[in-house]
């Protein structure tokens, strides 16, 4: 979708979200969409209760590799919408039911490929989480199955329903800031202290399962349920996990596609032992006419104003803009100019993206969803390639024409990891 209408398209779903489950979008309606949920951990069960919240559906059948997951997540999705899902351990089961409307996906990234394109070829509609897939390869195979099929597909980056970051994109377009020249972002915070004693892992866990085509390292609670983000095998760091929302509403603002080239620096030391992946990054995107600079720090205070730890920088030749999810700071340049302060509240980002995508569905017309495939792949192959930077500590350029990696044969490698024997990577 032509992102310059993301903001006319995101406002269709402000006024379907309501506070109970019963929202008056779905009203008329006699009969919900029956909606499957693949992973039904923490995140798949944000994305449900987001999907009730929006209303006019029933979660049907939900699949987890952990017995657990399975067993609490039917207790509660039945409490909060009168009926029990059905429950499955493969999600290939869960897929061959009958009647399905649609699917969600809330598994770790390193799944994200096999799942969304066997959902693909059953021809059902898509939300997934983000990242898109755990490498660009895996990307570009997801892109050609729902260009094959022709599905609604929408990715979780709920951040693009923010009303703050709704209004950040109107400033820039009437000019307020001048042109902007230059833009940061960044997310510092201090990770917890997740257990890296190896284990066997909860008797509720199928651990081999939960690996999948990823290597399967020894269990430890520091890369398990809700810890996996920080591990290169799983979650593939902070930029890649956290990092890529900031990514992915610069491109929406900016109107950007891919970078050019990426630079990146960074190390571990401060968490060496707890974390595999940076815990001190710099990356530099340069985008056409305009260098994106990320940083994080896992350690220390971050930010010297700590209310600037997370967000992005616009710097304009006019002023500067400080956004994040709730709130905008503009600093006029010019000595007699004063700050202002905008705090813009969006409570509910998530809801609002998941009634875009039922919206879709139950109107059959794609163009209703914010974020679909392609879209999706440019944002998380950026953060992909500067992950792959700072691996090889070389400069990794974009070709556009390609969709490739070029001149580098050492990056061009990261971008397809082996799978695991038993899983076969899927061809594009």
């Amino acid at each position: 979708m032509d992102r310059r209408t993301f903001i006319k398209r995101s406002s269709l779903a402000t006024a379907v979200v309501a506070t109970g489950f019963h929202s008056p979008l779905f009203a008329q309606h006699t009969s919900n969409l029956k909606i499957g949920l693949i992973g039904s951990g923490w995140y798949g069960m944000v994305i449900a209760k987001a999907a009730l919240q929006a209303g006019g559906v029933e979660i049907t059948a939900i699949c987890d590799v952990d017995t657990a997951h399975l067993r609490n997540s039917a207790t509660e999705l039945e409490t909060l919408q009168g009926s029990k899902p059905g429950e499955f351990k493969d999600y290939r089961e869960l897929l061959n039911l009958p009647g399905l409307d649609a699917i969600l996906i809330g598994t770790p990234p390193h799944w994200h490929a096999l799942q969304f394109i066997a959902a693909c070829k059953k021809g059902l509609p898509v939300y997934c989480e983000k990242p898109l897939a755990y490498d660009v390869d895996e990307g570009k195979a997801m892109m050609e199955a729902a260009r094959k099929t022709g599905n609604i597909v929408q990715i979780g980056f709920q951040r693009r329903q923010s009303k703050a970051f709704q209004k950040a994109r109107e400033l820039i377009q009437n000019g307020d800031l001048g042109k902007i020249r230059q833009i940061g972002a960044q997310i510092h915070y201090n990770p917890g202290n997740a257990d890296t004693t190896v284990q066997d892992p909860p008797s509720s866990l199928d651990w081999d399962a939960w690996c999948g085509p990823a290597p399967k390292l020894p269990y430890s609670p520091s890369i398990g349920h809700g810890s996996w983000r920080l591990e290169k095998e799983y979650g593939n760091g902070h930029l890649v996990d956290w990092g890529i929302h900031h990514i992915d509403i610069i491109r929406t603002i900016m109107d950007f596609g891919m970078p050019e080239s990426i630079l990146a620096t960074g190390s571990l030391d401060v968490l060496k032992g707890r974390i595999t992946t940076p815990d001190t990054l710099l990356a530099a995107m340069h985008f056409k006419d305009c260098p994106v600079i990320w940083q994080h720090r896992l350690w220390g205070t971050g930010d010297l104003n700590p209310q600037f730890n997370n967000g992005i920088f616009f710097y304009g030749e006019k002023g500067t803009l400080f956004a994040s999810d709730n709130k905008l700071i503009l600093t006029p340049s010019g000595r007699e100019k004063e700050q202002q302060v905008m705090d813009i509240d969006t409570p509910d980002m998530q809801e609002k993206h998941l009634a875009e995508f039922i919206n879709a569905v139950r109107t059959k017309d794609k163009s209703l969803v914010s974020c679909d495939v392609e879209d999706a792949f440019q944002s998380t192959a950026t953060v992909q390639l500067a992950m792959i930077a700072y691996e090889t500590g070389s400069e990794v350029e974009w070709d556009t024409v390609g969709n490739r990696i070029s001149g580098n044969e050492e990056a061009g490698k990261l971008s397809a990891r082996p799978y695991r024997q038993g899983y076969i990577r899927p061809i594009y």
